[in-house]
């Protein structure tokens, strides 16, 4: 039976929440994002944003104003919200990603109206349907149909929003920028320079080092599309 309750003290190590304040925290709901990547809506209003105090203001909130999240209106409180998603809080003209920083905490930073539109997500699977199309299993839970093979694991699709179009193709590979999701330096951006056996080399200014391909999320080539910090 799944739980439906969670204490403050064995939430996620990624949640950059109060552990001692209260006994009990909103537990989200099985979604698109794993647990250790997300937090629900109400958690992300109250500790993130800080739209709001208490429960009770965020389902107020969630009723009566537009609370978008990737550009679809949400009302539930214990959707969770994972990496890479934006928030919108339109009747302000204000605009959140939610990403890690190099702690590995969740956090929330301030984007533009321009760029919540955006979301990059990561191609996390690839399967071949039918004779000249493939069904493409991204990060965030989504799956798209493309007609081209040239897809790979690892890459990163960057999509409008709400439309889930693509807009452009970040390949995996030497030259390109990319943010750690993973591993002793989670949070960081560096430059591809090497790529063998499920491990990627990344470059940090004067720092170079070796981490999974799994931890790599490719955001741009000289400089990210989207804002992370």
């Amino acid at each position: 039976m799944v739980k439906k309750h969670l204490k403050s003290v064995a939430t996620p190590r990624t949640w950059s929440v109060p552990r001692k304040e209260t006994v009990f925290i909103t537990r989200p709901y099985p979604g698109a994002h794993p647990m250790l990547y997300s937090m629900p809506l109400n958690v992300v209003m109250k500790e993130l944003i800080k739209c709001a105090q208490t429960t009770k203001e965020v389902r107020y909130i969630l009723k009566t104003k537009q609370v978008l999240v990737d550009g679809v209106r949400r009302q539930e409180y214990k959707m969770p919200v994972g990496l890479m998603d934006v928030v919108s809080l339109s009747g302000i003209n204000e605009y959140y990603r939610i990403v890690l920083d190099n702690r590995g905490k969740i956090i929330a930073v301030s984007i533009s109206k321009e760029e919540a539109v955006l979301k990059p997500c990561r191609v996390a699977g690839k399967t071949l349907v039918g004779k000249d199309k493939f069904q493409l299993n991204l990060s965030g839970g989504r799956n798209l149909l493309v007609p081209k093979a040239d897809y790979a694991v690892g890459d990163t699709l960057l999509l409008t929003l709400p439309q889930q179009e693509i807009k452009q193709h970040l390949k995996l590979e030497k030259g390109m920028l990319v943010y750690l999701i993973g591993g002793k330096h989670i949070g960081e951006t560096g430059t591809v320079e090497e790529i063998a056996d499920g491990k990627i080399r990344v470059k940090t200014g004067s720092a170079t080092y070796e981490t999974s391909k799994q931890y790599a999320f490719v955001v741009g080539k000289e400089k990210s599309l989207v804002t992370l910090k």
